[in-house]
């Protein structure tokens, strides 16, 4: 027997009772899960009455087992009973001494509930209407970008380091005289103007010729991510051997029929089907704009209170996620983080930001789904297995078996509202 106290919205006190017959049962439970181990003299292992080990050994060796197994039937019980709709492990206060056999007990537990939702606005809202046509100039830019893409690094044949240009050098740097760590290489390749050396560096290679030796004098930054060089004058003596020049190859017919497109041979073919990928770019932002704002809004003009254990499940689940990434580039996470430019402060900041804004999406879609009265019809469902074992490349029975059905029609039914969210928008 369980009686519920609603402590808030998003908070529920559960108090259980927990018979002694339920206790006994817990206890053969915790038995059998042990008995096979259980070795007493004169009886075979594995075949030790249970009365016989609670004599050598004390029914209490066994009331760890006994209990939790009992609290998990009880409290899923009571959660289902009273369709609860639990969204994090419960916080159990049971004093473990007052349990005994051939009593009864009563604990209780404090779980987050999914939070009623108080829904807002979410018909009608006003949306800017967004740019659908490409321009001939964005298809120009993007054929550009293409040559670009097919550009080759050629030799100089005359002339010294300009912008733009890539030499290929060797240098050393010194401080105070001395060669310092990491101020070395051979055959280095750089291109002037990158910014990729510290400050004064490039700009002191201009004007050099393959074969020269030149001594350039910089100061490296206060900032500098090495101690020992951090706001410390330095001189790189530096020996140019090329000069490279990026050349970008042109439009023209015989470039289009290098590039092996299927149906793309002529420099018209190129035009159009850019514009077309361009075009179906654009759609899919502008699809994918109309939802966020539709989804954001929503959410915005809605009311309710988002339980901390919530946030932090879904926080957890975010960084799993960005975990598994880091393992396909056999990084930790720590690592991952470093070598992408995030302190871990930083990191923790926005996963939580994004795991309370997912959150709140979620649940008021479910809301408003709710409200809406959408649900998933057999034909949905089907289309949406059919879907998933394409997707994973497994037989349609293996995806039923691997995805609850329950979960396929909340996925079928959080789609259908966020598409009534966008049908619903006035657009200006």
């Amino acid at each position: 027997m369980a009686k519920i106290d609603q402590l808030s919205d998003s908070k529920v006190r559960i108090e259980i009772e927990v018979t002694s017959e339920q206790l006994d049962h817990g206890l053969e439970h915790a038995y059998a899960e042990i008995k096979d181990d259980v070795e007493v003299k004169g009886f075979r292992k594995g075949n030790v009455p249970q009365s016989v080990y609670e004599k050598k050994y004390g029914v209490e060796s066994l009331y760890d087992k006994a209990i939790n197994h009992v609290l998990q039937e009880t409290y899923v019980d009571a959660v289902t009973s009273n369709e609860i709709e639990v969204v994090a492990q419960p916080k159990i206060d049971l004093d473990v001494a007052k349990v005994e056999r051939g009593k009864g007990f009563t604990y209780v537990a404090e779980v987050a509930v999914k939070p009623d939702v108080t829904l807002g606005d979410y018909k009608g809202l006003k949306f800017e209407k967004q740019p659908a046509e490409v321009t001939d100039q964005q298809v120009d830019e993007e054929i550009n970008k293409l040559l670009q893409q097919n550009a080759e690094l050629v030799l100089k044949e005359d002339g010294s380091v300009e912008d733009n240009d890539t030499a290929i050098f060797d240098f050393e740097g010194f401080v105070d005289g001395e060669a310092f760590e990491g101020g070395k290489a051979e055959n280095y390749e750089l291109k002037i103007g990158s910014g990729q050396f510290i400050p004064g560096f490039e700009e002191g290679m201009k004007g050099m010729k393959p074969g020269e030796e030149r001594e350039i004098k910089v100061t490296f930054p206060e900032n500098y991510q090495a101690e020992n060089l951090k706001g410390k004058d330095a001189v790189f003596k530096v020996k140019l051997h090329e000069i490279k020049v990026t050349e970008t190859p042109e439009l023209t017919e015989e470039f289009v029929k290098e590039l092996d497109r299927d149906g793309i041979d002529t420099i018209a073919d190129l035009k159009t089907d850019t514009k077309q990928t361009l075009k179906d770019q654009l759609e899919e932002r502008n699809k994918n704009a109309r939802i966020d704002f539709a989804v954001a809004e929503a959410t915005k003009n809605a009311t309710f209170n988002l339980p901390k254990e919530m946030i932090e499940n879904e926080k957890n689940r975010l960084v799993d996620n960005v975990k598994q990434q880091a393992k396909q580039y056999n990084l930790e996470l720590e690592q991952y983080l470093q070598f992408s430019g995030i302190t871990k402060e930083d990191f923790d900041k926005n996963m939580m930001k994004d795991a309370e804004k997912s959150v709140s999406y979620n649940l008021v879609v479910e809301a408003i789904g709710a409200n809406e009265d959408i649900t998933a019809s057999n034909e949905e469902v089907d289309s949406k297995y059919d879907e998933l074992a394409k997707q994973y490349n497994m037989g349609l029975e293996q995806i039923k078996a691997a995805v609850n059905e329950d979960a396929v029609k909340h996925e079928v039914v959080y789609r259908k509202t966020i598409d009534f969210l966008v049908d619903n928008l006035v657009i200006e």
